[in-house]
Parts: C-alpha cells; sequence; structure tokens
C-alpha cells in the first residue's frame, strides 16, 4: 500500500507533513488513525490502526516469559503513541521519538509496504549508502532460505 521515498522537513511547531501519496490511500482506505513507535535501525514505525492490531497480536503471542521478548515489547510499545493527521495531512511526532530517531528537521518517509518508515535524512542516507551494494546479496540470500 505505501511505497517510494519523499523528502519533507519538520515545520517549527514539530509538525510533518505525510506525502500526498500516501494521504490519497488514507482517503481510498478510510484510514484515519494510525499508531507511531520506535522502529528498527534508528528509524520511526508509522502503521495504520488495523496494521497495528495485526502487529500488536503477533508480538502478544510470544511468550513474556522470555527475558527477551519482554525486552523488546517494553521498548516497542512504550513507545507507541496513538496519532491522526490534522486537515492538512499533518503530523505531530512525539519528541521522544524524534529523540531516538535523531530527527531534527529533514527527514526521509519511506513506504515500506505494510508501514511507513520516518527517518533522519542523514541517517537514511547512511544506512542507503551502506546498503545499497549489497541488495544483490541479500535477495538470493532471503530466495534461497524461502525456496
Amino acid at each position: 500500500m505505501f511505497y517510494g521515498e519523499h523528502e519533507h522537513t519538520i515545520d517549527k511547531k514539530g509538525r510533518l507533513i505525510i506525502p500526498s501519496k500516501f494521504r490519497e490511500a488514507f482517503k481510498e482506505y478510510d484510514i484515519q488513525k494510525f499508531y507511531i513507535t520506535r522502529g528498527l535501525d534508528k528509524c520511526l514505525f508509522l502503521f495504520t490502526e488495523n496494521e497495528w492490531k495485526s502487529q500488536e497480536s503477533k508480538f502478544r503471542s510470544v511468550s513474556f516469559t522470555k527475558r527477551e521478548s519482554r525486552k523488546f515489547n517494553r521498548l516497542y510499545f512504550s513507545g507507541a503513541s496513538e496519532i491522526e493527521c490534522d486537515k492538512q495531512g499533518r503530523i505531530l511526532i512525539p519528541k521522544y521519538l524524534k529523540d531516538f530517531a535523531g530527527i531534527k528537521r529533514d527527514v526521509m518517509i519511506i513506504g515500506v509496504s505494510n508501514r511507513i518508515e520516518i527517518w533522519s535524512r542523514d541517517v537514511w542516507g547512511e544506512y542507503y549508502n551502506g546498503s545499497k551494494e549489497s541488495l544483490e546479496e541479500i535477495a538470493e540470500k532471503l530466495m534461497t532460505e524461502e525456496g
């Protein structure tokens, strides 16, 4: 549902405009509520309400008696915040999440199928430049594991 890379900036009030392409999908699927939380690789994950409930269900099924499960769930869910877009298509990202992701002003909004990732532009640049050369190797490894 969400695809592509989009450069944006956070305004002086801490709001981020969601790309129009994504807002069109929100309208098409009548999506109004989102959940944002700490992601992996120093980015933020933004989920639609339905996708969030699906993710939550998966994580709840993991045994809380396992130390790593407890740790992950605490960090993941304690960072979560319910948000909505305003009429101009902006969201307000909580300060603690911006701090986690190193976001100051310039951001990259990345569509990753069932979620949106929000990155500091600098952090995304480092991640992308450090990863793009290994795309073929990663694809080969993943496809071999599945087959």
